[in-house]
């Protein structure tokens, strides 16, 4: 019969796993002793510990749920019979209330905000409301409302109606940034200022800080020309025409020239045309040629 001999390494190895067990047990206990002492620690009796452990799990588990649930459309789904049960009981648009609107069509809000008609209030997107009348050139800015149980309220900002465009071959209205409001005939466009020449849309606001500093001037004010994307050419509503300089030289020309105007009666009187681009120097030509004397704009006659 053969002799079976056993390797002293077997008996290694079960001594080695027998120290890692040991090793591991110890372990978990320390860590369960120290888990222990830091719950005895914390002023909490066993049946908080108890509530609380409780109420984790169940708010995982709410948790959970809710998550399947939106995956499968069901708060969706519950928000729409929550709507129609309000519908069902009145609480639907059937109204529609306007205010602020001076100038526009009034009837161009109505059609924007009736696409809400006959819609439950729950499901009414007022901000997306909001933005449908935002598109509208007139409107600068809209706030719209709920009131139950069956209104929306619109309440409409008005752009200001600053001045007419000179665009080719039509005159648009625009208001003081250069936005466009409508287009508008040239019998309805007399005693409104004109603006004109290429870029010009970009700089009427600009155009406006301008004006301002002059506002004695502003309303003899027929035209003003945009000229080389650099300066304006001011005409007046006697046909005269004053060229400013450009940049930032020309509010302080505008200034002197109101000086000016205030000395020697120079709109409606003889110049037909005042250049004021040289500094300190106002150039005028009359009807036949360069006006008999110069003046500086100190307003003393050379």
């Amino acid at each position: 019969m053969a002799k079976v001999t056993r390797k002293q390494q077997g008996v290694r190895r079960s001594a080695a796993a027998r120290s890692r067990s040991q090793t591991a047990h110890a372990a978990r206990k320390r860590t369960s002793g120290l888990l222990d002492q830091t719950m005895a620690a914390l002023p909490f009796t066993d049946e908080q510990w108890h509530r609380f452990f409780l109420t984790s799990i169940v708010l995982v588990g709410l948790a959970i749920t809710w998550t399947i649930a939106s995956y499968a459309g069901l708060p969706e789904i519950a928000r729409e019979e929550m709507a129609k049960s309000a519908s069902r009981v009145g609480f639907e648009v059937k109204k529609v209330r306007v205010s602020g609107v001076e100038r526009m069509n009034e009837q161009l809000i109505y059609e924007r905000v009736l696409a809400e008609q006959a819609r439950p209030m729950p499901l009414v997107d007022l901000d997306m409301v909001r933005e449908r009348l935002l598109q509208l050139p007139w409107v600068a800015d809209a706030r719209v409302s709920r009131q139950l149980p069956d209104t929306l309220k619109v309440d409409i900002v008005e752009r200001v109606p600053h001045a007419v465009l000179a665009k080719p071959g039509r005159l648009v209205l625009v208001d003081g940034q250069g936005h466009e409001l409508e287009p508008i005939s040239t019998a309805n466009a007399k005693g409104k200022l004109l603006i004109e020449g290429p870029g010009a849309q970009l700089q009427v606001e600009e155009l406006g800080k301008l004006l301002d500093a002059a506002p004695a001037l502003k309303p003899q004010i027929a035209s003003a020309e945009w000229v080389g994307n650099r300066r304006w050419n001011l005409t007046f509503k006697t046909g005269q025409l004053l060229a400013l300089p450009e940049g930032d030289l020309g509010a302080p020309a505008l200034v002197k020239f109101a000086q000016l105007d205030g000395m020697h009666r120079l709109i409606g009187g003889k110049p037909i045309a005042i250049d004021m681009r040289v500094p300190d120097r106002a150039y005028l030509r009359c009807q036949d040629g360069p006006c008999p004397k110069q003046m500086a704009l100190t307003g003393r006659p050379e």
